[in-house]
């Protein structure tokens, strides 16, 4: 289940050429050679997982059934999952019995289809003139003989990390709606629409209610991947709040996953993780992603390979660093291991820091996405071009999409799985799922519906979140956190206090937040890197070639921004030729 390429074979010369360029950057990113299959009007490579996995390619006669990603159909997997796939329907799908992350191709009845998840976290790329699919960015742009960078793509993933709905860094390609599925046929594709509802009120619910139906919800999203196999799970543990708890939900079905905390020495996640497991009586790996020491003279062929193993962009643009990151993707996933995370943990909270009324869909985006200082950027950046296409993403993100007055506060809640986690997490996912199987739990489509139902006042803090590990797992809960307390009861003062004052700061104050703090200091973030000329300047050329014509680079003063722009840059310096001016 690790990568899909479709090409429409309707030019031969270019579909030939495009399948050769997809063959070479899948070898060159580590995948099995692929299978090939032709379709009336395409023709298919499917590649499995990198590192082992379920099964996912199933062809009986004329039917087939492809995935890239996780996927559980009915609670099964692997060839059973698949075969159950063939009996969905793409374009009217029963969600209640799909589960994971994935994109399926699905040929049945004569027909062909293209499927993704339920939030499409699960990237698909696709060009302009719908001649190619791929799972793969890199797959994608080689295909193609040219690309031009697209400023919207590039400054929402400068400045946000990745790129909102649809868009890319590039103009020529999209990812897939997840309000739409694609069919395939021999004169091109035709897209129907599909409806991905969610609560849209919270629900009137006595506690124990609540703590029930979530805690059947969370059950429900990892049961059927422990049943699949109780100890080849690998789970993650810091000391916060939602890796913890997806840890209670693995233990509650009975899994014993190896355990493993990221962090420098002296770090409070690594503190607290290790103290965790040996007062619970479990191991906790504990993994120091930066303490290799490489030098300058190793950092060229290091960050070639951490380019091709994350696709060319990986979150955060972490390419840069000594091959710890990239060391610890493979240990996640490495024979086949399920690798879970707590991503997407905070829809139980207040991601937005929002007070409990409507706002408009610009308000939301000046409040969270307006994280930019114009003077980084050169002419080409217009601000308010920037937000009002940030504003009408946000709009389309919601089913159906929204009018243009204020937005319920439920409506608002929603944004956080279907515009951030799509954006940051999809990207994660889209990644972590190559290799092996790859599960978020919190981003299950039955897992978001049901959280989507709680009252504002219980997300304050995490408080029903707490409630619910309490629930599951007490003696989880009763360790102690970063928070400075335990999540046997309601959180401290000091945590709420913190939270409340920044949903009492208006949002017109909160949009320049960012810009105040760049004032005060220099920033960056815990992604590291080793970005001094003395290995920066063997990657990249220091004067930015690609970028400047979007950019002041000598004029960003925050590290996690310039590492993200010189990703960027070392993506455009290896496609070469192919981006055009």
């Amino acid at each position: 289940m690790g990568a899909l390429f479709l090409v429409r074979d309707d030019d031969p010369r270019f579909a030939e050429t495009a399948r050769a360029a997809a063959r070479a950057s899948l070898a060159d990113q580590g995948f099995p050679a692929p299978s090939e299959h032709d379709l009336p009007g395409w023709h298919l490579l499917h590649s499995p997982h990198a590192l082992g996995g379920p099964d996912g390619l199933l062809r009986s006669g004329d039917d087939l059934a492809a995935v890239a990603g996780t996927v559980s159909i009915d609670g099964t997997f692997g060839g059973e999952a698949l075969r159950r796939l063939l009996t969905i329907d793409p374009r009217a799908p029963d969600w209640t019995r799909i589960a994971g992350q994935f994109v399926a191709v699905i040929r049945h009845g004569g027909r062909s289809f293209v499927m993704g998840d339920y939030f499409s976290a699960f990237q698909l790329f696709h060009d302009s003139a719908d001649r190619i699919l791929s799972t793969s960015l890199l797959a994608a742009a080689h295909a193609l003989p040219r690309l031009r960078f697209d400023p919207q793509g590039l400054y929402e993933l400068a400045f946000n990390v990745m790129p909102l709905g649809e868009d890319t860094l590039f103009r020529e390609l999209k990812t897939l709606s997840p309000f739409v599925v694609l069919e395939l046929g021999a004169a091109g594709i035709v897209r129907h629409a599909v409806a991905k509802p969610l609560p849209d009120a919270p629900l009137d619910l006595s506690p124990s209610e609540r703590i029930a139906r979530a805690r059947t919800r969370l059950s429900n999203a990892v049961a059927p991947w422990v049943r699949a196999d109780r100890t080849n799970i690998r789970c993650p543990l810091s000391g916060g709040l939602d890796s913890r708890l997806i840890l209670a939900a693995l233990r509650e079905q009975g899994a014993a996953p190896h355990i493993y905390v990221y962090g420098p020495p002296g770090d409070t996640d690594v503190r607290i993780a290790r103290a965790i497991g040996e007062r619970c009586g479990f191991p906790v790996e504990w993994i120091n992603k930066a303490a290799a020491p490489v030098p300058p003279e190793a950092f060229p062929d290091i960050v070639a390979r951490n380019f091709r193993q994350f696709d060319g962009l990986p979150t955060f643009g972490n390419i840069f660093d000594n091959g710890g990151h990239a060391d610890a993707q493979l240990a996640r996933h490495a024979g086949g291991t399920l690798a879970v995370s707590g991503g997407c943990g905070e829809i139980y909270r207040n991601f937005f820091y929002l007070p409990n009324r409507r706002f408009t869909a610009d308000a939301v985006v000046r409040t969270f996405f307006a994280r930019f200082v114009p003077g980084d950027a050169t002419t080409v950046f217009d601000p308010r071009d920037f937000i009002a296409t940030m504003t009408a993403k946000v709009r389309d993100a919601l089913d159906p999409p929204s009018a243009r007055g204020r937005l319920s506060r439920t409506a608002i809640e929603q944004l956080y799985p279907r515009v951030r986690c799509r954006a940051l997490f999809g990207r994660e996912i889209s990644l972590e799922g190559r290799l092996s199987p790859y599960l978020m739990p919190f981003l299950d489509h039955q897992v978001v519906a049901e959280a989507m139902t709680l009252p504002l006042s219980l997300k304050h803090a995490g408080r029903f979140e707490a409630a619910l590990l309490n629930a599951i797992d007490p003696e989880l809960a009763a360790q102690p956190s970063a928070y400075g307390h335990d999540f046997t009861g309601p959180p401290d003062r000091r945590h709420r206090f913190s939270e409340w004052s920044t949903r009492v700061r208006p949002a017109w104050l909160r949009q320049y937040s960012y810009a105040i703090q760049r004032r005060l200091r220099p920033m960056g973030d815990e992604h590291g890197g080793l970005l001094s000329p003395d290995y920066m300047n063997r990657v990249i050329d220091p004067e930015f070639p690609a970028m400047r014509r979007f950019f002041h680079v000598d004029r960003i003063a925050d590290s996690g921004l310039w590492r993200r722009i010189a990703n960027v840059e070392y993506l455009a310096q290896r496609l070469g030729s192919r981006i055009a001016d």
